[in-house]
């Protein structure tokens, strides 16, 4: 099989997915675009040669519907030689836009693609695509489905995490991202946004609170109490997991994923393809596995991807030197630490979705290029990038430099 390496990555700054965000008033396509403008620029690349454009994209309707890679390599002056295609499995799509590039070129189809993701959640909101998942019985039954949010809690129930546990946890998340920021890690990976005057809209992740204290968090209710106990998630959750008595609801905007807009690519390629780019590789993609897992736990998809990954590549948890898990919430990281006994020195040490956003189909591919540059800084070798999936799924990827 041929080699598959990674010669490069860009991502937007993550703007809030609401009305007033820097980034609303942004259309889909062109935040898309922006991305794929970084990358041809920053290396020269003759659009010709690329093979595929890949993105991820969870609810590609309305603003984000018809293809939209395809029309963001419009909108980037792409040679129209380069196709386009969206995929989605939910909060991974990024992460498996990288991976079903990397597919085909050790498959000796292509030799360079971009890929990527991308959400614009201030524009087009989570669900609206709809679905079975969400509305038909015959799915719900068998799937045991609830808000993400209930899962959330029902894994804290389980496992023993307490509300200090994951307020916590947001609250070092919150602080590793500012320092991150104020330390300029991500001065390298991050494009600006610009209007059409050139001037700057963002050019930080502004959903950050990085002054967040224990103090603040407390104040704040359960999220997720309502649905469960008067919506009857709870029911469900006790049916699938008879174990536990009652959930303890411990989840809230301040130890959960934000809701942001934005936007990722990665330049991937064979060996052929960086010579023919001129460019030289910066890590390679050396192996990447999906899973399926408790739907009603639906979060720990990524303890059970990561073990399928080891076990297929013969590595120990013990070969990996960092490791970027998404925070969708803090009990999913808890618990991955937890099954794993890995310490929260090597475990997303520049905070994550908690405090920067999670814009579904692009936060694969963006924690993927946090963990190269991390590693590249601290001189280090190999990573996992995992993410944990609605309806209980789990992707992982392992890269290691070159």
């Amino acid at each position: 099989m041929t080699e598959v390496f990674i010669y490069d990555h860009v991502r937007t700054p993550r703007g809030r997915g609401k009305k007033d965000g820097s980034l609303h008033e942004v259309p889909t396509v062109r935040l898309a675009a922006k991305t794929l403008e970084a990358i041809r620029d920053r290396n020269g690349l003759n659009t010709e040669t690329v093979d595929d454009i890949i993105m991820g994209c969870v609810d590609p309707v309305m603003d984000s519907g018809a293809v939209i890679p395809k029309a963001a390599a419009f909108e980037a002056g792409y040679s129209t030689r380069a196709p386009g295609m969206q995929i989605s499995r939910f909060c991974a799509s990024g992460l498996d836009a990288i991976n079903f590039g990397a597919g085909k070129i050790a498959a000796g189809s292509d030799d360079i693609v971009i890929a990527g993701g991308i959400e614009s959640m201030s524009r087009v909101g989570m669900g609206m695509s709809g679905g079975a998942w969400y509305m038909d019985p015959s799915v719900n039954f068998p799937a045991y489905f609830m808000p993400q949010g209930v899962s959330a809690d029902l894994i804290a129930t389980k496992y023993g995490f307490s509300r200090d546990d994951v307020d916590a946890y947001a609250v070092e998340s919150q602080k590793r991202a500012g320092k991150a920021w104020d330390a300029g890690y991500f001065k390298n990976s991050v494009i600006p946004v610009k209007d059409q005057n050139g001037l700057t809209i963002l050019d930080r992740d502004e959903h950050m609170r990085p002054g967040t204290d224990m103090q603040a968090l407390a104040s704040l209710n359960a999220s997720f109490q309502m649905p469960g106990e008067m919506g009857g998630f709870e029911a469900v959750g006790i049916q699938a997991h008879p174990e536990i008595e009652k959930i303890n609801y411990v989840h809230h905007a301040g130890n959960s994923s934000g809701i942001v807009d934005g936007a990722a690519a990665v330049l991937i390629g064979s060996k052929v393809g960086g010579q023919s780019m001129g460019i030289k590789p910066r890590a390679r993609i050396k192996a990447f596995a999906n899973i399926g897992s408790d739907p009603a736990l639906m979060l720990t998809g990524p303890v059970d991807v990561t073990e399928k990954l080891l076990a297929r590549t013969g590595m120990k948890i013990s070969d990996i030197d960092l490791f970027e898990l998404n925070e969708a919430f803090a009990a999913v990281v808890l618990r991955y630490m937890q099954a794993f006994d890995i310490s929260h020195d090597i475990m997303n040490v520049n905070g994550g979705a908690i405090a920067m956003g999670h814009p579904l189909g692009a936060t694969g591919a963006m924690i993927l290029g946090t963990v190269l540059d991390e590693l590249e800084r601290r001189d280090l070798n190999t990573a996992l990038v995992t993410l944990c999936i609605g309806a209980g799924m789990g992707t992982a990827t392992v890269i290691e430099r070159v």
